[in-house]
């Protein structure tokens, strides 16, 4: 067997141990990272593992090494005090309205090469995806979070095309850059890149996130048709592929003899 052949092989048979809990509250993600990182004794080692498994392009790196936990105080429908509610499979199932969110321990070190790769990159794309509990938990990486702002790459913020239920339920635009904002700190994107097509029909729950005018006042909000005709409530990934190039070309400008 090759190498790739052998590692499917060891995560077919593999089984979580049984005090793992919540299973069904996981992402396979991470169900696939965590059975990677039993596998081969080191969680780095699983991210590049889990990249060369999957033919990812380019390469995948931890904002930490360190064994962190996400958590967030959640004001719940009716009640008169926040709870707070540990985990990132827990609080989108938690049915309130996050107020904040933090890591425990809360200084947890930087990958040192993640910390390269933003000061060498050209862009920096934050988005889209899971507002608290997968964009958020990178900026709370007091050094990445640095890194970000010391970075002088074209900084971007994908804003989701629909709200995720039990995550940013009547979330606009402005709603999802204010709570990146407070986390991580006022300027930290050139650009906010926004959809604005919203004719087609979204599954019950989710609403359209769109820029109100008055985001403008205080950022660069590019609007723009970002929605996958067969799932709308997805980007169309060559439609904001197009649109990021578009960005960048119009900063760096063309080449002249």
């Amino acid at each position: 067997l090759s190498n790739d052949e052998a590692l499917l092989a060891q995560l077919f048979q593999y089984r979580f141990p049984d005090d793992i809990g919540g299973m069904e509250r996981h992402s396979f993600g991470n169900l696939f990272i965590s059975a990677l990182a039993d596998i081969t004794g080191s969680f780095e080692e699983a991210v590049a593992e889990s990249g060369r498994v999957l033919a990812v392009h380019g390469e995948v790196l931890p904002a930490t090494l360190h064994n962190v936990r996400l958590v967030a105080d959640v004001m719940l429908p009716h009640a008169v005090s926040e709870v707070r509610v540990e985990g990132e499979s827990q609080i989108p199932h938690s049915n309130g309205r996050v107020r904040r969110v933090w890591l425990e321990p809360n200084n947890p070190p930087a990958f040192p090469r993640g910390i390269q790769a933003i000061l060498a990159a050209d862009i920096i794309i934050i988005g889209p995806g899971s507002l608290y509990t997968s964009l958020l938990p990178n900026l709370l990486v007091p050094d990445l979070q640095e890194a970000v702002r010391a970075s002088k790459a074209l900084k971007i913020y994908i804003c989701n095309v629909a709200t995720q239920p039990g995550e940013t339920d009547g979330y606009s635009c402005g709603d999802h850059v204010r709570a990146l904002e407070d986390h991580g700190g006022q300027g930290i994107f050139d650009v906010v890149v926004s959809n604005q097509s919203c004719d087609a029909h979204l599954p019950a729950g989710v609403d359209w996130v769109l820029a109100e005018p008055e985001l403008d006042d205080d950022h660069a909000v590019y609007r723009s048709d970002l929605v996958d005709v067969l799932h709308p409530w997805r980007h169309d990934s060559e439609k904001l592929a197009q649109v990021i190039m578009d960005l960048y070309q119009e900063r760096t400008g063309p080449l002249v003899e």
